[in-house]
């Protein structure tokens, strides 16, 4: 009798905990997740953003221990990290960081500023999800995650640390956990959610064919010429999102970037009939191809338009489509250096169902031009290419344009970009703002809500770089060895008067800016006359021996308000009537912007603190952090589980015992605490059967 009614409580036992356990896994499994990106083949990442948190998970293909950082400029030096691992079913879980002087090794923080969520690991992977606020104002061990691009820095490991140890030196092997270092965007990115595929809606698949990746540490720039002659009616791209031969391939992918090309010319059609060629073959036809349609780099989820509008495919209006493809080859340490092709590419999503508006493309900055030049040895140099009020207000409708998206392109010395906008000499938020960019990685950025920009409106792509690196002068120009800024603007609705508004310094200006009074008459190479100390020296030399060291200030300042070149010019490469004779100048303004800061750590907690004669406030111990654009613009002026799926994996086969501590409003935790309740109901009423 006894035996019989303890094997009915046990059963009894057994169903509901049974029911617990398949409850909260439901729940768990169910997660989702905005964005997802493999870091490589062994190595995803997911998150999502609420308000001022950030949600991660980490999926790592290892049984040892795994970690997640961030970093201002790609190195370990000064980075944020996040270290965990399983062992025994019990989760070890640490903020840690990176000195500036680190040996590899990152050091535990006193300031414990990310939540354990969860942490498991199965038969071939670790788990771990966390939280932590966008900006934890730790600014001493912890990198805020804000609109600017940021360095993922990854880790993982095949042992773990002993005994769940904190010190220094017990963390095996740091230098080869360390992976690679991966430029992304955190915010302003689109929710990739799935699109059903239907009569009106269908795909396109832009692929490469067979490129061989190079066996050494070199690179390889790729090119691909489709010609699309299908769309005999216009229809509306809505989404494009990149297809991965195979995930083994990922490391040697840096980017992707599909063209509109101008014109039908022979060249066009030549190319079109290959399997592409390396584009330093193709000089001429990337020339007729200068107008981005996608853009795909390692992090990347792809775009999706908004619903308001698409992109044209046209036949009649466009044709070819130059997809460019950069490959890295293989690191001197790779073990496996098997000679592999690549059949990497774009796949396209578009409808019969017409949207709204067309989409379309501005290109604002700097005309790619030798007379934009960038000074040696200065750790900042500021360059501005405007888009005048004269070309917008002939080009744009009477309602505007609404900006929706933006791409911002520097080369290699490139550190910040923003899109500035005036209207009626007063200064506007920008439309958008980077101080950190990465010229490895180009990615349309979705703005939080659409910028309406009038007619009459200036906007303004200003660059800043730091050549402290250089010995000589870097100028403007198309190939990689150039520098450039330049920032593409999706909108709608679509105009054709306008598609590249550019500026660039003028011939007098330039002179004036490096102490050329004039110019010899007929002289090849070209010569200066005068002042008579440099007379007879050529241009080049003039500028190559420049002292740019006691210069640059003077320098700047010609250059920035001095005379510039307007350069408005159609899709036809026409410039708009009127506008080709224009000198204009940097605009008066009588209202400059300036961003507003984010944390403060003067007196106690949530008191508002004076910063003196510039007469604002600043509230302590709140983390202000805004995806949309912000409206301080009274400032002083500005100085100089995607299904939660592991492929391959098993199911779990360890518990959860968290180390980490701290309270949390999350559903992991408000679901922990339900769980516990309920089991200790579950002994309550099995002690009361007993």
């Amino acid at each position: 009798m006894c035996s019989n009614t303890t094997t009915k409580v046990f059963s009894r036992l057994a169903t509901q905990v049974a029911l617990v356990v398949g409850f909260l896994s439901a729940v768990t499994a169910a997660a989702h997740w905005d964005h997802a990106v493999d870091l490589d083949e062994n190595y995803r990442l997911l998150w999502s953003i609420n308000n001022q948190d950030i949600t991660f998970e980490v999926q790592a293909r290892t049984q040892g221990y795994v970690g997640l950082g961030f970093s201002t400029d790609g190195t370990i030096y000064g980075a944020d990290i996040v270290i965990g691992w399983v062992d025994n079913g019990h989760v070890h879980f640490q903020d840690r960081h990176f000195k500036m002087n680190s040996n590899g090794e990152p050091h535990v923080d006193p300031s414990q500023d990310y939540i354990l969520l969860l942490g498991y690991e199965n038969a071939t992977h670790t788990v771990l999800r966390f939280r932590r606020k966008l900006d934890t104002c730790d600014t001493a061990q912890d990198v805020p995650i804000t609109n600017d691009t940021i360095r993922i820095i990854y880790m993982y490991h095949d042992r773990d640390p002993k005994n769940g140890a904190q010190a220094i030196g017990t963390l095996p092997d740091p230098t080869e956990a360390f992976k690679d270092s991966v430029p992304i965007f955190l915010t302003q990115r689109v929710n990739q959610v799935p699109i059903e595929l239907d009569s009106r809606t269908r795909t396109l698949e832009l692929r490469n064919k067979d490129v061989p990746i190079p066996q050494t540490d070199e690179n390889l720039r790729w090119c691909t010429m489709f010609k699309l002659d299908q769309f005999v009616r216009k229809q509306h791209m809505i989404r494009y999102e990149p297809l991965i031969e195979s995930r083994s391939n990922i490391p040697h992918l840096k980017h992707m970037v599909l063209y509109e090309c101008q014109g039908s010319t022979p060249e066009l059609e030549i190319m079109s009939r290959e399997f592409g060629r390396s584009c330093m073959r193709a000089e001429k036809e990337l020339l007729a191809c200068n107008s981005i349609v996608a853009a795909w780099s390692r992090g990347s989820e792809g775009f999706t338009f908004p619903l308001e509008a698409g992109y044209p495919l046209d036949s009649y209006q466009a044709r070819f489509y130059m997809m460019e493809t950069h490959y890295t080859g293989f690191q001197s340490n790779s073990v496996d250096l098997t000679p592999r092709v690549d059949n990497s590419g774009l796949r396209l999503y578009y409808t019969t169902t017409l949207r709204k508006h067309d989409a379309g493309v501005l290109s604002v900055g700097i005309q790619p031009n030798w007379r934009h030049i960038i000074p040696p040895g200065q750790d900042r140099v500021l360059s501005e290419g405007h888009c005048i009020e004269e070309c917008t207000q002939r080009a744009f409708p009477r309602p505007g344009i609404n900006i929706f998206a933006v791409m911002m392109q520097t080369n290699h010395m490139g550190k910040q970009i923003r899109l500035r906008q005036v209207r009626q000499r007063e200064e506007l938020t920008p439309v958008a703002h980077d101080t950190n960019v990465d010229a490895n990685y180009q990615e349309f950025r979705r703005l939080h809500t659409p910028v309406k920009a009038l007619p009459g409106d200036r906007l303004i792509a200003e660059c800043t770089y730091d050549s402290t690196s250089r010995k000589t002068i870097a100028l403007g120009g198309y190939t990689s060895r150039d520098e450039t800024c330049l920032v593409l603007s999706l909108y709608y609705p679509r105009q054709k008067e306008l598609t590249s508004c550019h500026s660039i310094p003028s011939l007098p200006t330039v002179l004036h800016a490096v102490g050329i009074n004039e110019l010899a008459a007929g002289a090849n190479p070209i010569r200066i006359a005068s002042p008579p100390e440099i007379a007879g020296m050529t241009l080049e030399e003039r500028l190559l021996t420049y002292d740019w060291r006691v210069n640059f200030n003077a320098f700047q300042y010609v250059i920035r308000k001095g005379a510039f070149k307007p350069l408005c010019w159609s899709a036809r490469n026409t410039p708009i009537p009127g506008t080709d004779s224009i000198d204009a100048y940097a605009p008066n303004l009588t209202k400059i912007w300036r961003p507003m800061p984010t944390c403060s750590f003067n007196g106690a907690a949530g008191t508002p603190v004076s910063n003196g004669a510039n007469g604002y406030n600043n509230y302590n111990g709140v983390n202000r952090f805004v995806t949309e654009r912000d409206i301080s613009l009274d400032w002083p002026p500005y100085e100089d589980e995607r299904n939660n799926v592991i492929e391959g994996a098993a199911a779990r086969s360890k518990s959860i015992r968290s180390s980490a501590t701290g309270t949390s409003s999350s559903l992991a935790t408000g679901l922990a605490a339900m769980s516990r309740m309920i089991l200790f109901v579950i002994f309550i009423n099995t002690v009361r059967l007993l």
